[in-house]
């Protein structure tokens, strides 16, 4: 017997393609929120076109859903509005829709910056889902992922294609908690049935790494990975403000060091809190980073992308 039905949305992004194939893996039948559905997706989901501000879409997304995985959001955005119309509004007629049709149980992918909501815009907009997501009165549960590399990512690419080059320039001094995207998947696989160890949760995840990484040893690690030992640059707010208006003036919309990734970039700990992680009875990290690194530098070089 097959698996109840899983509304995603997401699911042609980063972190929703792998959590699509992890649910179809499991048996789950999955039905994925696309504005533009893919031609080469494979796999077994049906796709609904549309977007988060496409109410009809997310009712046919929704409806007969046992379970609601909520992975969409806006990472990158030089124009910090748009993160309010993505993550918040969008957040909020998925749950909406959620509550009309039923389903109860609502899994929401938000982001360790939500812990420190002053320091940027994205930062801020997913506190602020998180509350609405708390107020909904479903059965709720919050996965705020640290820094989640492997295929298919673009943010950690640009260390990688750095380190090739060899130097890394990272910000000032300070540590952060990773976690491999298959891995990340896995857990909100497992956090779809309800469980009173789950609902009403908010978790933190990582790759079990006993006090993370430091930006140092993080691109030294990127570095053997591609086969070079990369000198490490560690670059001052100005340096970064400097490179952010650089990066704005190149590529426009497409910019990736954005003023408001600045923000959270300069911060020194963006380490999980042990008292969110995530029981192991209900999900461990299989994938050790230096491995999951190697693993993806070679991706990357399949891919052409390095």
């Amino acid at each position: 017997m097959s698996k109840p039905l899983v509304a995603l949305t997401g699911g042609t992004g980063f972190v929703g393609r792998a959590t699509r194939g992890a649910l179809e893996q499991a048996g789950y039948a999955v039905r994925g929120l696309a504005r533009t559905v893919p031609q080469d997706a494979g796999g077994s989901t049906e796709w609904v076109q549309g977007g988060l501000g496409d109410r009809a879409a997310i009712e046919r997304l929704v409806a007969d859903a046992e379970a609601v995985v909520h992975v969409a959001g806006l990472t990158t955005a030089t124009d910090p509005a748009r993160f309010e119309e993505a993550n918040v509004a969008g957040t909020m007629a998925m749950i909406e829709s959620a509550a009309r049709a039923g389903v109860r149980r609502f899994v929401f992918v938000s982001s360790l910056s939500a812990r420190e909501p002053q320091l940027s815009a994205y930062g801020a907009s997913k506190e602020r889902a998180e509350r609405l997501v708390m107020a909904s009165g479903l059965d709720w549960t919050i996965v705020r992922p640290p820094g989640v590399y492997g295929p298919w990512d673009v943010d950690y690419l640009e260390m990688f294609k750095l380190a090739r080059r060899g130097i890394v320039p990272v910000p000032p001094p300070g540590r952060s908690s990773l976690i491999h995207v298959h891995d990340l998947a896995d857990l909100l696989v497992a956090l779809v049935p309800p469980s009173e160890s789950a609902v009403h949760r908010t978790f933190e995840p990582d790759d079990g790494h006993n006090g993370g990484w430091s930006h140092r040893e993080l691109a030294r690690v990127i570095g053997w990975a591609v086969g070079r030992r990369p000198m490490v640059i560690h670059l001052s707010r100005t340096m970064l403000t400097h490179a952010a208006r650089a990066d704005r003036l190149v590529r426009r919309s497409r910019a990736r060091l954005t003023a408001d990734r600045v923000g959270y970039m300069l911060h020194p700990d963006w380490l999980v809190d042990e008292s969110r992680a995530v029981p192991a009875e209900l999900w461990q990290p299989r994938i050790q980073t230096r491995d999951g690194i190697k693993a993806t530098a070679r991706w990357y070089r399949e891919q052409g992308w390095l």
